[in-house]
């Protein structure tokens, strides 16, 4: 940093070749637990290494966390799609956002993420890793209204060095109120980033309940590198990309769990696979339930339901699909095309989630109508 150059120095795997192949499928919370390389770098003008926080300094917390969740491809776009489609107002129902437990893991692909992400704007590097994962460990409060959270990633490689862990935390309370910041119990006073759409205003959720902030070995390697205003900014903003744009996902799939009847589930058997490995002197797996997106409705064709065809004036369009609250129901309107059915048949369809009082915490918000946000 400033004048000097960094470089990450890990040790490498004695790993087979078939060990290897094994370790790029196994999941990320797995990789995570059985990381052992401590995370360093050290500086190419003086020789000085410093060990930071990486994904070793949480092995042992993801895996002796009870609550593990994988979420399928397709539950991974719908969260996408719920967290960035304009009108999906996170904020309108934060009153029923919660963390489940108080040490939660939710971890998802990245190829149908990213591919998600691209079709509301957002432009990923041109080498963005397609074959990777990202994950999310979640400490909070008992109520689940507070907490702390930090992001995790392969790249899809074979050696432990593929596996990251983001410089920045986020501490979060869903209970902030309007011009107020959040507080976390417990958390020490150091400098945090907002992080906000200025088009949202009162309505963006990371605005009002997230603060962003280096971790603490993190914040004490940049104090001492000196960095020149341009450079912290530049830093600043590249730390933020891997664990801000996460954030949207994970409320949308906390969200969807309170939601009766739920989403389908299903625990990894891994029993057998363990037995093996345990035979080959192998650590076993970790616990964890795969969660899938709720089984909707087939959508029905448009053609035969209308009696005449749009105005020839009336362009075939995509709507965005647009979430609105009324009371305890969630309506979501699924993203379709408006138009022209000479380009192909409209879908359309709207899919009604029932909020479950049980699973709702104490604090409530009432609304008098229908709540409608855009988010961008």
């Amino acid at each position: 940093m400033g004048s000097s150059r960094w470089r990450r120095e890990s040790s490498q795997s004695g790993a087979t070749g078939c060990e290897r192949c094994y370790f790029r499928k196994m999941r990320l919370a797995d990789r995570i637990a059985q990381c052992r390389t401590p995370f360093l770098v050290e500086s190419t003008k003086d020789g000085a290494v410093t060990q930071l926080s990486g994904a070793t300094a949480l092995s042992k917390d993801i895996a002796e966390c009870a609550t593990r969740y994988v979420l399928s491809d397709d539950l991974t776009r719908l969260c996408t799609a719920l967290a960035y489609s304009k009108g999906a107002s996170t904020l309108a129902c934060s009153d029923l956002l919660h963390v489940p437990t108080e040490r939660v893991w939710v971890e998802w692909a990245d190829a149908p993420w990213l591919n998600e992400l691209a079709l509301y704007g957002f432009k990923g590097p041109a080498d963005a890793a397609r074959s990777g994962r990202v994950g999310v460990f979640v400490r909070s409060t008992p109520r689940g209204r507070q907490g702390l959270l930090r992001t995790f990633w392969a790249d899809g490689g074979e050696s432990e060095t593929t596996v990251l862990a983001s410089s920045m935390e986020a501490y979060f309370d869903f209970d902030t109120l309007d011009g107020e910041e959040p507080g976390v119990v417990g958390r020490q006073e150091r400098s945090s980033i907002c992080v906000s759409d200025d088009s949202l205003g009162g309505a963006d959720i990371l605005r009002r309940c997230f603060r962003f902030r280096y971790e603490r070995s993190w914040q004490d390697y940049y104090a001492k590198a000196q960095l020149t205003s341009d450079q912290a900014a530049a830093v600043a903003h590249h730390s933020l990309g891997t664990i801000a744009i996460g954030v949207p996902v994970v409320l949308a799939f906390f969200l969807l769990l309170v939601t009766r009847p739920g989403l389908p589930r299903r625990p990894l058997m891994l029993e057998r696979l363990n037995r093996a490995r345990a035979k080959s002197g192998k650590a076993a797996l970790l616990e964890q339930m795969e969660v899938f997106a709720p089984l909707l409705p087939e959508y029905k064709s448009a053609r035969g339901s209308r009696s005449g065809t749009p105005p020839p004036s009336r362009r075939l369009h995509h709507v965005r699909g647009h979430l609105v609250r009324r009371g305890s129901k969630l309506f979501w309107r699924v993203p379709h095309l408006r138009g022209s059915a000479r380009a192909g048949v409209i879908r359309t369809r709207t899919v009604t989630w029932h909020v479950d009082p049980s699973t709702s915490p104490s604090r409530s918000v009432t609304h008098s109508e229908p709540s409608t946000t855009r988010i961008s």
